[in-house]
């Protein structure tokens, strides 16, 4: 908890910090990766960072974080850390670059607001960086703890022992141990990260969701190719080049996109190559013999660009109250029939009970449009989970 003076000065200075925080953030970046490139080359995600999405993400956490100093919400902040903490994990972040994170973002601060950061001013914001800091840091070493490896020593070899094409532009990967042995079980939902050296000599990580059960078998994930601007730099490289036999530099599986181990009603909504961990979790659901009720709502643009469309209509037809409702923008020849629509998902001919606990992953106005919808049925805001591909703009809105 901030000093009672930390307190006033961030709720006088929180306005102008709040103004300029995005062209700090953008600043930070910056200064930090002139200083140390190889974590622009090395770990940040640079296709994030030529589109500006990470720095909004980080002006988005900084100032919400500030703001709940001034009001406390215990529940707020985890919503925003846990999420930060699970990220860092899946990259092995450690303590001592919390540091370098601070003398270049404070470098910022001073650069941009000038004059305005009096001793006062410096001594406040600089206690909201170190309370965050130290919360996450904290929050990270209980879950390097709960998996069973040092402080950011996350990563491992495996090699890839199936390739199977889900879709034109997807495929899943299945991995397994170099010695075989079994790999570290995980709760459906979660993902692991992917390490890669490209062709200019940049090792860049992305996540991916695990889209099966813990078992002998090993971790499976999907990828989608991705064309655009800019290419799926990390996808699109795996796409092309991991085949069996191949070997790839992962982590141990981490996220807080977890199911509740009840019989509470289950609303799973995806978009696109959002569908990978309710895969994993409807995967789950049928090795345990679920019989709760559960509703799965898929969008994508055609049954053709539909990823384990197969497998998901499995996967619904083994549990018993299970629903699968598909809305697909370009149904070709095809017309709609029963569950199965052209156009954009709805919820409004979906019943969903009040107690429902729904998790939601895609683009994010999809998740936005299915949260909104929801809360207008009485689900209680704390009943919606989601999984963001990318830097996460949710908890900031």
């Amino acid at each position: 908890m901030l000093s009672p003076q930390s307190t006033e000065v961030i709720r006088a200075t929180l306005p102008v910090v709040g103004a300029a925080i995005g062209d700090i953030t953008t600043l930070f970046y910056r200064r930090m990766f002139d200083a140390h490139p190889e974590l622009e080359r090395d770990l940040f995600n640079r296709g994030n960072q030529k589109q500006g999405e990470q720095q909004k993400a980080l002006a988005g956490a900084i100032a919400a974080f500030a703001t709940l100093q001034l009001e406390p919400d215990s529940a707020k902040v985890d919503l925003i850390l846990s999420r930060i903490a699970h990220k860092h994990a899946s990259l092995g972040i450690t303590p001592d670059q919390y540091a370098i994170v601070h003398e270049h973002l404070f470098a910022a601060i001073v650069e941009i607001l000038g004059d305005a950061v009096t001793p006062d001013v410096a001594a406040a914001w600089d206690e909201v960086y170190w309370l965050m800091a130290e919360t996450l840091i904290t929050m990270e070493r209980g879950l390097y703890q709960l998996a069973g490896v040092d402080t950011g020593d996350v990563w491992r070899t495996v090699r890839i022992t199936e390739r199977v094409l889900q879709s034109a532009d997807t495929v899943s990967l299945t991995l397994a141990s170099l010695d075989g042995s079994v790999l570290p079980t995980f709760a459906p939902g979660q993902y692991l990260s992917v390490g890669v050296v490209l062709p200019d000599g940049a090792r860049q990580i992305r996540q991916y969701s695990l889209c099966s059960v813990p078992s002998s078998a090993g971790w499976r994930i999907s990828v989608k190719r991705i064309s655009g601007t800019p290419d799926g730099e990390v996808s699109n490289f795996l796409y092309n080049n991991a085949f069996e036999g191949s070997e790839l530099s992962v982590t141990t599986p981490f996220g807080d996109l977890m199911m509740p181990d009840d019989d509470s009603p289950l609303l799973l909504a995806s978009a696109g190559i959002g569908c990978t961990p309710m895969i994993g979790m409807l995967n789950h659901l049928v090795d345990t013999g679920a019989e709760r009720s559960v509703s799965v709502i898929h969008a994508d643009r055609s049954i053709a660009d539909h990823a384990h469309r197969a497998e998901l209509s499995t996967l619904v037809e083994k549990i018993p109250a299970a629903t699968l409702h598909r809305w697909y923008e370009d149904l070709g020849t095809h017309v709609a029939f029963g569950s199965v629509h052209e156009g954009r998902a709805d919820l409004q001919d979906i019943a969903v009970e009040p107690d429902t606990q729904a998790f939601l992953c895609g683009p994010m106005p999809f998740m936005l449009a299915m949260r909104a919808s929801l809360l207008e049925r009485d689900v209680p805001p704390q009943n919606i989970h989601y999984e963001v591909f990318g830097p996460d703009s949710w908890a900031n809105t």
